[in-house]
Formats: structure tokens, C-alpha cells, sequence
């Protein structure tokens, strides 16, 4: 990959290869981390429907000994 020019920034390709392992398309946001001294990752985000899926996936599902507490959730320490 080359670093270029992109206004103010500076900008890198992505390889078809790494498109089509993250099943990136156009408009998809990405987190590049810092990995190590000269690495880096790439890591799609996941979307808001991909988000809300995996929330509905625990609605419903508390432990059978949860107990509520209005007291406990508003006290301030």
C-alpha cells in the first residue's frame, strides 16, 4: 500500500484482498488501530442494524436472581 495526498491528510488504498475479507462496501466505517511499533490493524464497525440485532439477542434475559433496586440505581456516591 502507498500513502498519498488527500487534502490536509494523508490516505491509503485497501487491497481487494483486505476489502473482501472485512466485506467492506463503500460508506462503511473502519477503525485503524496502532497494533505495534510499525503495524496496524483494520477493523470494520458494525453497523447501527448489526448493533441492534445483537441487543435484541438479550432482551428478556436476565439471571433468575436479579432483583431491581430504584435506591440503589439512583443513589449517588
Amino acid at each position: 500500500m502507498q500513502v498519498s495526498k488527500w487534502g490536509n491528510s494523508l490516505a491509503i488504498r485497501l487491497p481487494a484482498a483486505v476489502v473482501e475479507a472485512l466485506e467492506l462496501h463503500e460508506g462503511d466505517d473502519v477503525d485503524v488501530v496502532v497494533a505495534g511499533a510499525r503495524e496496524f490493524q483494520i477493523k470494520k464497525k458494525p453497523t447501527s442494524r448489526e448493533l441492534l440485532e445483537r441487543l435484541r439477542q438479550y432482551r428478556g434475559r436476565l439471571p433468575a436472581d436479579f432483583t431491581f433496586s430504584r435506591d440503589d440505581a439512583n443513589r449517588n456516591d
